[in-house]
C-alpha cells in the first residue's frame, strides 16, 4: 500500500515538473527579447560571426588542420603561439612515398593562397594550380559554404612570420 502511494506521489511530481517546464518554455518562446529587432548590419555581423565559428569548428575539430600546419615543440606538443603558421611535416611514411611534402604551408591569415586556390584544394581535392596534392595532405571534396567558413576563420588569425 505504501509503495503504491509513493509511486502516485512521484508520478504527480513528475507530471507537475513537466507541466511547469512546458509553461516556462511557452512563455520564453513568445516573450519578445531585448534587441529582437536588430538592424541588418547587426544581423549580417552575427552571420559573419557564425561563419567564423563554423570555420573554426571545421578547421580545429573536423579536419584538424593544426596537426600538420602548426609547428611542434621539443616534446611533440603543438605550439599554440604559432597556430596554423606552417611547419615541417612531423609524420613520415613507413615506406618511401614520392613526392612526400616535407613542409606544409601556413594557413593563418591566408598568406599562401588566393581564395580561389584554397577553394580548389578543399572543394576539388587538387593542388592550388590543379596539380595532384602531395601526401600527407588529405583530399577533400567540401561544400563551397564550408570552404567559405574555413576561409573566414583563417583570415581572423594573425599570419605567421614564415
Amino acid at each position: 500500500m505504501r509503495l503504491a502511494m509513493r509511486n502516485r506521489v512521484l508520478l504527480a511530481l513528475g507530471i507537475s515538473a513537466l507541466m511547469l517546464a512546458a509553461v516556462m518554455f511557452a512563455a520564453s518562446a513568445f516573450t519578445p527579447r531585448a534587441g529582437a529587432q536588430r538592424s541588418a548590419t547587426a544581423q549580417s555581423s552575427g552571420a559573419a560571426s557564425g561563419e567564423v565559428e563554423r570555420g573554426r569548428y571545421l578547421v580545429e575539430d573536423v579536419a584538424m588542420c593544426g596537426e600538420c600546419h602548426s609547428p611542434r615543440d621539443a616534446h611533440g606538443e603543438l605550439k599554440k603561439d604559432a597556430w596554423l603558421q606552417g611547419a615541417t611535416t612531423w609524420i613520415r611514411p613507413v615506406a618511401d612515398i614520392q613526392p612526400w611534402a616535407d613542409t606544409v604551408p601556413p594557413l593563418a591569415g591566408m598568406p599562401s593562397f588566393t581564395d580561389e586556390q584554397f577553394a580548389r584544394v578543399l572543394e576539388n581535392g587538387t593542388g592550388p594550380q590543379g596539380e595532384v596534392l602531395r601526401p600527407p595532405m588529405h583530399i577533400y571534396h567540401m561544400h563551397h559554404d564550408d570552404v567559405k567558413a574555413i576561409l573566414a576563420y583563417l583570415k581572423t588569425l594573425p599570419p605567421g612570420s614564415r
